[in-house]
């Protein structure tokens, strides 16, 4: 039945009215004991987070050296994705591919507190559905997350979580391998909202500087460097658009690659534009990169010490009747401790993925 415009919508109806993923957040409904809303609850529709992994450092790894994998297990990185694709030559692929099954058997990446990811060849190659195939079969539930290179279209990543889903079916596997994709053509970005929206598996979405360039044919230096006759940072937008539609679907948005690696000093600036942007973190190319990213995606102690304060000031101005209080002479409200709460979580995160370091 169709309601006049001028009739108020029912509580059942926009219920229904849903996108996927998607949580009704009324915030009498998903307020503290105190009344105060627990996060950013300002809309009937809320994408929680999917799934939190502290990303800090993404080691690239080709699949073909099998001694840099060895090394990148044992490295500083919260997250190593073995590379089948650019970084393999055509010639190298099917070796590369039994040499990352053969390192998703042996390594205890879990043990060893790493994420491990795979990053599979486009689908429009014909290595695409061998990469998914052997690598789920043999290893599937030793992996975390698929890679997907140059997502276009929703359809892309539906076409690999079709073939994961069907895999661990018949294999039996208790894990489930979750999907993350790269946006880095003029037609990923294009569609990267409804990208961010679909997947039922999508985790995270990387923004890849390289290939977008050459698909914007953008005039550039380096990889992920600065253009000079361009005023400012020719990537802001398609990093902030692609970060933007991460938080309001629930995805983690991670910066790619930086080419330079003798420019730590232009991966440090890199690194620190996009954590102003809100990256959970960003690629490392070579080894020498994964303490640069950790440093500048981890916050500092003194951050962290003025977050927890935060906290403990509007708890003391709550029970005092007062939605509002100050400290250090700032006013600090609700949206204050929103922020403050991010940065306790990921310094929480860090210290859980220390410990687990030390253990070892």
């Amino acid at each position: 039945m169709r309601t006049r415009s001028s009739d108020p919508p029912r509580l059942s109806s926009l219920c229904s009215i849903r996108a996927p993923h998607a949580v009704p957040s009324l915030w009498f409904l998903a307020g503290s004991r105190s009344g105060r809303p627990k996060g950013p609850m300002m809309s009937h529709t809320l994408h929680p987070l999917r799934r939190n992994r502290l990303q800090r450092s993404e080691l690239a790894v080709p699949g073909s050296n099998t001694a840099f994998i060895e090394k990148a297990a044992l490295s500083a990185a919260d997250v190593v994705f073995l590379d089948l694709e650019d970084s393999v030559a055509p010639p190298e692929k099917e070796q590369a591919r039994r040499n990352v099954v053969q390192a998703l058997q042996d390594i205890d990446w879990r043990g060893l507190g790493k994420t491990v990811s795979v990053r599979i060849n486009g689908l429009d190659t014909h290595y695409m559905y061998r990469d998914v195939v052997d690598v789920m079969e043999q290893a599937g539930d030793r992996l975390d997350t698929i890679l997907v290179p140059k997502v276009g279209v929703p359809s892309d990543l539906y076409l690999v979580e079709a073939l994961v889903a069907q895999i661990e079916t018949a294999r039996g596997f208790s894990t489930r391998v979750g999907t993350e994709a790269l946006i880095e053509t003029a037609l990923g970005m294009a569609n990267v909202e409804a990208i961010a929206a679909g997947g039922g598996r999508l985790e995270a979405l990387h923004f890849g500087v390289a290939d977008y360039a050459a698909s914007n044919r953008a005039r550039t230096v380096s990889i992920g460097g600065l253009n000079p006759h361009y005023p400012g940072d020719q990537w802001h937008f398609a990093l902030s658009r692609m970060i933007v539609a991460c938080r309001a679907y629930g995805l983690r948005p991670v910066d790619g690659p930086f080419g330079d690696f003798g420019d730590p000093a232009g991966f440090r600036d890199a690194a620190r534009r996009a954590a102003a942007l809100g990256a959970d973190g960003k690629w490392a190319i070579h080894p020498s990169q994964v303490d640069l990213a950790n440093e500048v995606f981890s916050p500092p102690a003194q951050e962290v010490d003025r977050a927890r304060r935060i906290v403990d000031e509007l708890r003391r101005a709550e029970a005092e009747g007062r939605g509002a209080a100050s400290l250090d002479g700032k006013m600090i409200d609700a949206a204050s401790e929103r922020m403050a709460r991010t940065v306790i979580e990921t310094s929480d995160a860090i210290a859980a993925a220390t410990s687990t370091a030390g253990a070892r």
